[in-house]
């Protein structure tokens, strides 16, 4: 086997054997610790432009399914895992990850200890690392002189509106970053989708007539998106029910007064308890975040808090006091992960039946 390095820009470097693609690349080191679905992680565009180190020990073992994906086209840089099963001899005939990983020009490396990898970077924080051949002083210095995009979203999201029909309520999911999963939920509830570019104007969107309006996950850093994105959201909540996720989430906030702060280490996994501060329920949730809401910032006039992370303490969901519109930090639809929050795509579609009840006045 092919010996390859994940060198890091704190100058560790970590031996392994390669699978997937032979690429060299960069892209900033996150950590999942979720137990199953690494194929819903690695085709997630959350994790553009990240090479992702899996902490449960084996991954491989099950073959790719083809209605598992969360984006046609996956961006992760690289997989980094402890275990890895070259599988895909079922019944399905799903391929395997090597070939997967291969496809997309993604590099793997495995008989890696991830968990320490993992450790390190809660003592260190986030950083940049690449996959490289030799783990050698040009290595290093190719690292340190990368700068990595902030326009992960411009470049992930797609450029023209496209449809996901169904007779239901008329949602607009502006896209992000968009993950199948919440194209999945809406279609469980009958609803005629239609997909629009990021940057489109609350006057693009409210044309559509919709019933109510989805903001997506993306990945990157939500204040290196326009002015105008908040702009959009400012309008558009005041018009129709919306609902943000992810990324969503914090632009939903931001639009609304609030201030984003970036985590010093990201937090990915699907078993983080999260409680909802009505109910006092705690339920687990999906998660792929990097930055969080400052809830010292929060316009308590405007937003209250509906969720935090029994965690780190973070802002999980957000409503606004004036208008049926509100978000969450976590993954509500799974994919991978717990189905506990689901309910929310109900209470979204309840939002938009009140709305189509009233004729769109005094909703």
């Amino acid at each position: 086997m092919t010996q390859r390095y994940l060198i890091l820009e704190d100058g560790s470097a970590y031996p392994g054997k390669a699978f997937g693609s032979l690429a060299t690349t960069t892209g900033e080191l996150v950590a999942n610790s979720t137990m199953n679905g690494y194929q819903e992680i690695i085709s997630n565009q959350i994790y553009h432009n990240q090479i992702i180190v899996f902490t449960q020990t084996s991954i491989g073992n099950t073959g790719l399914a083809q209605n598992a994906y969360e984006s046609v086209l996956p961006t992760a840089k690289g997989v980094i895992v402890r275990e890895y099963e070259n599988l895909a001899t079922d019944h399905f005939k799903r391929i395997s990850l090597d070939r997967y990983l291969k496809q997309h020009r993604i590099p793997g490396i495995y008989d890696v200890d991830t968990r320490q990898i993992r450790r390190h970077l809660q003592e260190k924080g986030n950083m940049k690392a690449s996959i490289v051949d030799v783990a050698d002083e040009h290595a290093f210095d190719q690292l340190h002189a990368t700068v990595l995009t902030n326009q992960q979203v411009a470049q992930v999201a797609t450029p023209k509106p496209y449809p996901n029909p169904d007779e239901g309520a008329n949602v607009i999911v502006v896209d992000f970053g968009l993950k199948s999963g919440i194209l999945r939920e809406l279609s469980k509830r009958d609803c005629n989708v239609t997909v629009v570019p990021w940057d489109s104007t609350s006057e693009t969107i409210l044309d559509l007539d919709p019933d109510g309006v989805v903001l997506s996950t993306g990945p990157g850093a939500p204040w290196n998106l326009p002015e105008s994105v908040l702009s959009m959201i400012q309008k558009v909540q005041t018009q129709v029910p919306l609902f943000g996720i992810g990324l969503g989430h914090e632009l939903f906030a931001l639009a609304n007064g609030a201030k984003i702060t970036e985590l010093r280490v990201e937090h990915h996994g699907s078993n983080h308890p999260i409680r909802e501060i009505i109910t006092n329920e705690i339920f687990f949730s999906g998660q792929e975040q990097g930055y969080a809401v400052d809830s010292k910032s929060i316009d308590h006039a405007k937003l209250f808090i509906t969720h935090v992370d029994l965690v780190n303490g973070t802002v999980q969901g957000l409503r606004h006091r004036d208008f049926p519109a509100f978000s969450v930090q976590f993954s509500p639809d799974g994919a991978p992960g717990p189905k506990d929050s689901v309910g929310l795509f109900d209470d979204f579609s309840e939002f938009m039946a009140r709305r189509r009840d009233s004729n769109g006045e005094n909703y």
